[in-house]
C-alpha cells in the first residue's frame, strides 16, 4: 500500500501592511530568509549559503511574501517566534496556505 503524501502546514507573511501600503525595503523578504538561514535540518558547512526549507521568499501574486513552514515551531520555537513577530510588529498581513488535490485525484 502506497504511503499518502504528509501534508506540510504553512503560512505566508505577505509584503503587504494591513492598510494594503507595500512594505519596504522591497529586499525584506530576502533578508528576513537570510537572518532564517541557519535553521537547516541538516545544518552543513555551507548552510549559511542557502535558505531555510522552513523559511522561503516567494511572490503570491506578485507580491512579495514569505513561506514559513509551521514545523519550524517545534524544530526551534524562539526562531518561529521572531518571525510571527516581525510580521505583527511592521502589521503585515499573514495568510493560511491552503492546500490543493493534486489534479485528477478523486
Amino acid at each position: 500500500m502506497a504511503e499518502s503524501p504528509q501534508i506540510k502546514n504553512e503560512f505566508f507573511i505577505l509584503g503587504v501592511t494591513s492598510d494594503g501600503k507595500q512594505f519596504r525595503p522591497s529586499d525584506w523578504a530576502e533578508r528576513l530568509c537570510g537572518a532564517m538561514s541557519c535553521f537547516q535540518p541538516q545544518g552543513g558547512r555551507n548552510s549559511h549559503l542557502q535558505f531555510s526549507p522552513y523559511v522561503q521568499p516567494t511572490l503570491l501574486e506578485g507580491v512579495k511574501a514569505v513561506a514559513v513552514d509551521s514545523a519550524l515551531k517545534e524544530i526551534e520555537p524562539l526562531a518561529y517566534h521572531f518571525v510571527c513577530n516581525f510580521a505583527k510588529d511592521n502589521d503585515l498581513q499573514v495568510i493560511e496556505a491552503c492546500i490543493l488535490p493534486e489534479a485528477g485525484v478523486a
